[in-house]
């Protein structure tokens, strides 16, 4: 299918041919008849994409504070290579479609194959031929309102939302400064509710047009104009200044909210919808005790995970009007004739133009209020291209013809970069759920295909080893489907995030006799690590461990933070920790507790304990300052202290001695040995790198210590419990975690 793409660092846009989506879980797959271009939110991102670097950090600063942090922590080539990987990738375009399903994915009930439905989402209803869309950003389009119309749907969503956070009422009176497509819908929606609207923007045509669809008067920002409109809204309005002011504008001028201040009665709502600025005039606004409320995207339920990706509603007699709500709400105003979108509509061109359009838009040359793109009906509906180029035949030694299933910011910035060079490895195909990062992969590391079907990588008898680095709930089931293909697995960690996924991965080790799995625990391939136990030496006696981790808060709305579906932050990070202890310490935990605090259940403190007599606390925090150093571990037996300060620094004390050395250049966390060991392994069909009963081991760990940290009581780890009622097996945690 085609898909239209922007590169963020150079500003290139082009048409994409890129796989259809996987139709998932949860949403349905839509074959796109028209999508609607954002001129103020879309052009806003093409004009910052052909900013110089500087001048795109100064337009996000978000993203600059969380490059810092990322460098205190990670160190500067590592934080390189993220951004560097970012910025040089195709980032996709737009959020407001309609069109056919054509396939319906578990769970979205309420959708039928042939249905035509307007789509909502900037992750989701891209310009593309096709799109997977979550089942509370689609809706079904009434009868009698054409599709064309329909992809109208998300931005009259943002004016509806806007109109509702003015609760205005029938017979009062609006503004709308700013008469671009979200003020002319909004204009529109105002008339429907039954309220007098006057509207103010500089262009001629557009005030005409606000005229044409019902505005008592519209005039510009200053002049003549204004001056008319002041007189029509001091007419209308008994002298009072009207009820309710919208800010759909958008730039650097502070006109609006001073106007706004002007034209509004006493203790009258401003509603900001645009992004413009706002330093208030505080006179103005205090004299008169003006309210100033935001209107936040399409309503609620926007940046809302749980909503929108896993198509959890809110309860309507809680929440009346989500952004789904506004989509359906805005569709039957136009289905009743109450709202007239065709007359927005400037010119509707095909698909095939779409980088023109863009450029014509953005150079000034093509204007107008909306502009369509019609879609083709025969778009083809396959989940994989061609090769992109011939194989290459080796003339001599063993290759390994390697499968990726996802390809997100860490395989593509601490994976991919280690292999793409090697000339042992021939990157064959790599698989993901959204068309554009299979694309983005295969432009940056030079995979002969991509598709979004995982499946069909695996029937692939050509290939070798899988990697796989999808989001946690999904390795299980997919290191048991490589194992059942007869492939060498590499799964990013976790391994499982619950204790039946374990036992379902160690059921189908035994069926299959293929044990051929390695987790990407890489702290144990770190160079300074390697360096400090060796200079160690062999373990004599029991050690104790502490390991320290600055976690850190997460995201809002990270995916990480969803315990329910992709398992506890320490499932799902503190293995990492766990397996360099027993690394270190060459033995395998044989029990685990561990306690959270009471404001935050991931930031805790793990007790565990080793065969060999050892003890270990990690200490996985995440309530600490964002910037400082992420990790260290110290180490204290046998007469000797071993330090090693976030892969930066290590230190040996002995004999009243200290060693110590330094990294000069970057900090590694050793995924370059990694992924080397892993492919040596795969060559020479040896054993791999971690043991599978240490893999295991770790799992188990992980699962014991999230359940200890909920009721107190110690696991087991691999073995039975004693009769204590303090320890349980490890085996019971498969609830609880």
């Amino acid at each position: 299918m085609k898909q239209i793409a922007q590169n963020y660092k150079s500003g290139e846009l082009t048409v994409l041919d890129v796989p259809v989506p996987a139709c998932k879980p949860g949403g349905v797959l839509v074959r796109t008849e028209f999508s609607l271009i954002s001129a103020g939110t879309e052009m806003m991102k093409v004009q910052e994409s052909k900013l110089s670097l500087v001048g795109k950090a100064r337009a996000r600063p978000d993203q600059v504070k969380k490059v810092l942090e990322s460098m205190a922590q990670q160190g500067p080539m590592a934080t390189y290579r993220k951004v560097a990987g970012k910025l040089d990738s195709y980032t996709p375009l737009g959020y407001s479609t309609s069109g056919v399903v054509v396939e319906v994915g578990d769970g979205a009930d309420g959708f039928a194959v042939g249905q035509r439905v307007a789509c909502g989402g900037n992750q989701f209803a891209f310009h593309a031929e096709y799109n997977w869309v979550p089942k509370n950003l689609c809706v079904a389009m009434p009868e009698g309102v054409a599709s064309a119309d329909g992809a109208y749907a998300t931005v009259g969503a943002i004016a509806m939302q806007g109109f509702r956070q003015s609760e205005a009422k029938l017979g009062e009176s609006a503004c709308v400064i700013g008469l671009g497509l979200v003020g002319l819908l909004l204009l529109q929606i105002l008339q429907a509710a039954g309220l007098r609207v006057f509207g103010i923007d500089p262009d001629a045509g557009r005030r005409a047009l606000a005229e044409q669809l019902g505005a008592v008067a519209a005039g510009a920002p200053d002049g003549a104009t204004l001056g008319t409109l002041k007189s029509q809204i001091k007419l209308h309005t008994d002298g009072m200044g009207v009820d309710y002011i919208f800010l759909t504008a958008g730039g650097k001028s502070n006109g609006p909210v001073e106007l706004a201040a002007e034209l509004a009665r006493d203790r009258a709502m401003i509603v900001d919808i645009g992004k413009c600025n706002l330093d208030l005039p505080w006179n103005a606004y205090y004299e008169k005790e003006l309210e100033l409320r935001f209107s936040r995207s399409y309503g609620p339920g926007r940046y809302d995970p749980n909503y929108e990706e896993r198509g959890i509603d809110y309860p309507i007699g809680y929440v009346r009007w989500t952004e789904r709500r506004n989509m359906q709400s805005f569709l039957e105003l136009i289905r009743a004739g109450q709202i007239d979108v065709s007359a927005l509509t400037s010119q509707t061109v095909a698909f095939e133009d779409a980088s023109a359009v863009y450029e014509k838009l953005n150079s000034g040359e093509l204007k107008g209020i909306g502009t369509l793109f019609k879609y083709r009906e025969d778009a083809p509906a396959e989940r994989r291209l061609a090769a992109r180029k011939p194989r290459v035949v080796k003339a001599a030694g063993k290759v390994v013809k390697l499968g990726v299933i996802g390809a997100g910011n860490y395989a593509t910035s601490m994976l991919l970069p280690h292999l793409e060079k090697r000339p042992d490895v021939q990157l064959v195909e790599v698989a993901t759920a959204t068309a554009l990062s299979a694309a983005n992969a295969a432009k940056k590391f030079g995979f002969e295909r991509v598709s979004t079907d995982y499946q069909g990588l695996l029937a692939d008898n050509e290939i070798d080893a899988v990697l796989i680095a999808t989001r946690h709930s999904s390795h299980a089931g997919m290191v048991c489907d490589a194992l059942r293909a007869g492939k060498a697995v590499f799964v990013e960690k976790p391994l499982a995030i619950n204790e039946e996924q374990l036992q379902t991965i160690r059921a189908t080790m035994e069926e299959t006799g293929n044990e051929r799995v390695m987790v990407g625990f890489n702290r144990r391939f770190a160079p300074m690590l390697l360096v400090l136990k060796e200079a160690w030496g062999v373990a004599v006696g029991p050690q104790v461990v502490q390991y320290r981790v600055n976690a850190g808060p997460l995201a809002a709305g990270s995916w990480y933070a969803d315990a329910g579906s992709q398992g506890s932050r320490f499932v799902g990070e503190g293995c990492h920790f766990v397996d360099t202890i027993s690394w270190w310490l060459g033995s395998e935990p044989v029990a685990v507790s561990a306690a959270s605090a009471k404001n935050d259940p991931d930031n805790m403190v793990v007790t565990l304990t080793y065969g060999d007599g050892s003890i270990a606390t990690v200490a996985y925090l995440t309530d600490g300052e964002p910037r400082y150093p992420k990790e260290a571990m110290e180490v204290f037996g046998e007469g000797k202290v071993a330090k090693m300060d976030n892969f930066q620094r290590i230190e040996l004390w002995q004999g009243g001695r200290r060693q110590m050395k330094k990294s000069t250049l970057q900090l590694d966390k050793g995924q370059k040995n990694e992924m080397a060991a892993f492919v040596d392994a795969v060559k020479s069909g040896g054993a791999m790198p971690i043991a599978v009963a240490s893999l295991i081991a770790t799992t188990e760990a992980t699962f014991g210590a999230t359940g200890s940290a909920g009721d107190g009581a110690t696991r087991i780890v691999g073995g039975a419990a004693s009769d204590g009622d303090e320890t349980v097996a490890i085996t019971e945690t498969a609830t609880k975690s």
